[in-house]
């Protein structure tokens, strides 16, 4: 007999006393832009020894308008955005070409924390993208030069001799291009920071980019 869903789900909790700290956040004190708060956060995350906190949820919209969401990892955040990468022929690729607007949500439960961005999307130039790509693991140029992301796969075995074939490469060619290799990078028109509160009186603190520079704004939690 299968396992009740709901009542599983009523036995859970989050933010437990053995392994979330709620640090307070007094919003008076972030400071001026979000790149700044972004990176002290990070780094607390980081020391809090929340797992993978470099990865996050990317949120896109095709020709069609219909939304899509998965992980990926963040690749860096400086003031051209915060950069991610992927195969432009991917389905995530192919949204952005025709809907170049995205959101980003990172979420940190070791600290009761989420960051989620919003913005437009831009294409770094190949040479850009191909030094990404280079600078990372012999994996990491396997799986992108066996390629072919989102595409139907008709058997593992499939997959297993095409990523053999590529490991190979990357391997003998550390250097190989990719060439639907393509960093992206998000450049954000707002950027909210939540920190968690026991009696549930979130702060939740948003950037909005002007023409000006940024303001603050507290939201409703």
């Amino acid at each position: 007999m299968g396992t009740d869903l709901h009542e599983l789900l009523r036995s859970l909790r989050v933010w437990d006393a053995g392994t979330t700290t709620l640090p307070p956040f007094d919003p008076d004190t972030a400071p001026p832009t979000p790149l700044l708060l972004f990176e002290n956060w990070f780094a607390e995350a980081v020391e809090a020894g929340q797992p993978e906190p470099h990865t996050m949820s990317l949120a896109t919209a095709d020709a069609q308008g219909n939304p899509d969401v998965r992980i990926v990892m963040l690749h860096g955040a400086d003031a051209d955005g915060w950069s991610f990468a992927s195969h432009a022929t991917s389905r995530k690729g192919r949204a952005l070409a025709a809907h170049p607007y995205a959101a980003l949500a990172f979420y940190w439960p070791v600290l009761g924390r989420q960051v989620r961005l919003r913005g437009p999307v831009t294409s770094a130039p190949s040479r850009e993208s191909q030094a990404d790509l280079h600078a990372r693991s012999t994996g990491a140029l396997a799986a992108a030069l066996t390629g072919r992301q989102s595409e139907d796969l008709s058997s593992l075995e499939d997959l297993r001799q095409a990523s053999e074939a590529a490991w190979k490469r990357a391997r003998q060619h550390p250097t190989e291009p990719s060439s639907t290799w393509t960093l992206y990078r998000l450049h954000p028109d707002t950027v909210e920071f939540f920190q968690g509160d026991a009696e549930r009186r979130h702060v939740r603190l948003e950037y909005r980019s002007t023409e000006f520079g940024w303001t603050r704004t507290l939201l409703w939690p």
